[in-house]
């Protein structure tokens, strides 16, 4: 079996092109041969007929007609004939005979052809004919002496010598088509290679299967993805982003709307970075909902077409990851008093060993007294569970790495507002005495001091913490609550004060900071009830 000839898009998108330039060229030149022709045959007609009259109307030859002078007759046309372009010129008697021809034609034969007769009526004719020399196109007047025809000249183009003249006339367009196909056949080649670039080297086949996965690839995504181009109109947009955003509209009505239709103006979508820049793991408001998002440009041949903006509500997976920072945080907390009550136990251990009872029983005395006065205070002043577990293990980890944290005797929490919940809240207060305990451990001039003030006796929970630490460079103080930024110098994300300022703001709260004297930070965060 034969095997089948396989053509690209692009070779027969070029063939196509190459063949419809041939036709377009053909017909073309076939209408330019008629009408050049057809003018052609026109004109020599128009010529013919003109000299025949001019002929018949010459005194001399009307004489030698009616003499039927032949030798006068032939020096007379002869001399007239080598002036002329015409291929013959006869001259006939009043019964239609020749008397001369230019082609040296017996004479006193009948002339050739089926239209004399009219002219021997007195009526000059054009007509193409077949003579005695061939096929030819012949202008004819009737030579009348006292008003009677005496005789007839006819003029002649053969019709041979006109195609030839047609066709030396034809010769330069030819040439035009032929530049012409050529610089046709050049842009079709070119226009061919451009759409296979636009079209990525693909076949329209693999385009079409490309254009289905990548559906069906968006519509797998748990994230939400909206593609928008440079006017910030929608070009494609999978079901998660239209869950998230409550969008009900089908997809051939939301092509092409307003991204601005459904998710209020951010500085996120429309800052003045967005084509300088992608953005990544960025914490923002789509309308009520909290988000990460990535904003991605869509570079081609190095120009900006638009954007691709993928997000996830904060409350999923990705916010437990980074939350995984505070679950961390709790088990080494926890680690914290486990190694303490391990050095408790120890102690003791030795001093019921040596027999020194006295001193086991005011050492068991102090400690339970210390642990049991931090407990109450916490345990009677914070009503929320959460928060005084939180603190438990901060006050321990702070006494386990050499630091001093106190509790201002004013500290009042009932219940944490509707607005916030107890993880975020945790997550607030847990990264600000973190912050607070690594700025004391880097700073060896202060007093190892971290003072907590959390209170919700106004009608905003005020919380305050302030250390003894290095402070906060005047290099990121702008820029202290963005993603990424951080001052430690370890393998920090940064993303803890920006966790924090996020969190702030959702309860509609604010976050300050200012120096303390004579070292470190004061934080300060309002949220209204």
């Amino acid at each position: 079996m034969r095997k089948r000839i396989h053509l690209s898009f692009t070779t027969k998108l070029f063939l196509s092109l190459l063949i419809f330039s041939l036709a377009v060229l053909a017909l073309l030149q076939s209408y330019i041969w008629n009408v050049t022709e057809n003018a052609l045959y026109r004109s020599l007609g128009e010529k013919a007929q003109i000299q025949a009259k001019e002929l018949a109307v010459i005194p001399s030859l009307i004489k030698y007609v009616e003499e039927k002078n032949t030798e006068q007759i032939a020096k007379l046309v002869s001399d007239i004939f080598e002036q002329s372009d015409a291929s013959y010129i006869v001259i006939g008697d009043a019964n239609a005979y020749r008397l001369f021809h230019t082609a040296n034609n017996s004479i006193y034969l009948p002339m050739v052809g089926d239209d004399n007769q009219e002219v021997l009526s007195g009526i000059s004719s054009t007509t193409i004919s077949q003579g005695s020399l061939g096929l030819a196109l012949r202008g004819k007047a009737p030579i009348i002496s006292h008003g009677k025809v005496i005789g007839i000249v006819s003029v002649g183009y053969m019709v041979d010598d006109i195609y030839a003249s047609h066709i030396k006339q034809f010769i330069p367009f030819i040439i035009f088509c032929s530049f012409l196909f050529f610089a046709l056949f050049i842009f079709s080649l070119c226009f061919a290679k451009a759409i296979k670039k636009q079209m990525f080297n693909l076949e329209p086949q693999a385009i079409a299967l490309l254009v289905k996965s990548q559906k069906s690839i968006m519509e797998s995504i748990f994230e939400g993805i909206i593609a928008i181009d440079l006017d910030y109109k929608i070009i494609n947009i999978n079901q998660s982003a239209r869950r998230m955003l409550n969008i009900d509209i089908d997809d051939n009505s939301l092509l092409n709307h307003d991204l601005s239709n459904f998710i209020k103006s951010t500085d996120f979508l429309y800052g003045s970075t967005n084509q300088t820049k992608d953005v990544h793991d960025h914490i923002c408001y789509f309308n009520n909902i909290i988000v990460i998002a990535n904003r991605i440009r869509v570079i081609v041949d190095d120009e900006i077409h638009g954007w691709v903006i993928t997000f996830r509500n904060y409350d999923d997976i990705n916010l437990l990851s980074m939350q995984l920072t505070q679950v961390t945080q709790y088990v080494d907390n926890l680690r914290a008093l486990r190694h303490e009550h391990l050095n408790w136990m120890a102690t003791l251990s030795g001093l019921i060993y040596m027999k020194r009872y006295e001193e086991a029983e005011s050492f068991i005395a102090l400690h339970s007294a210390d642990n049991q006065q931090n407990l109450d205070f916490i345990t009677s002043h914070f009503q929320v569970p959460a928060i005084c577990g939180l603190l438990i293990g901060k006050y321990s980890k702070s006494h386990e790495i050499g630091l001093k944290l106190f509790f201002d005797p004013a500290c009042h929490l009932e219940a944490l507002p509707s607005k916030i919940t107890e993880a975020e809240f945790m997550s607030i207060l847990g990264n600000l005495l973190d912050n607070a305990f690594n700025a004391c451990l880097k700073n060896n001039q202060g007093d190892k001091s971290i003072y907590l003030y959390l209170s919700d006796r106004t009608d905003e929970i005020v919380l305050e913490v302030s250390d003894q630490g290095c402070g906060i460079d005047d290099k990121i103080r702008n820029s202290i609550f963005q993603p990424g930024v951080t001052s430690q110098n370890s393998n920090e994300h940064g993303i803890g004060l920006h966790l924090v300022s996020t969190y702030v703001k959702k309860a509609n709260g604010y976050i300050t900071f200012e120096d303390n004297e004579p070292y470190g930070t004061i934080f300060s965060v309002f949220i209204p009830k």
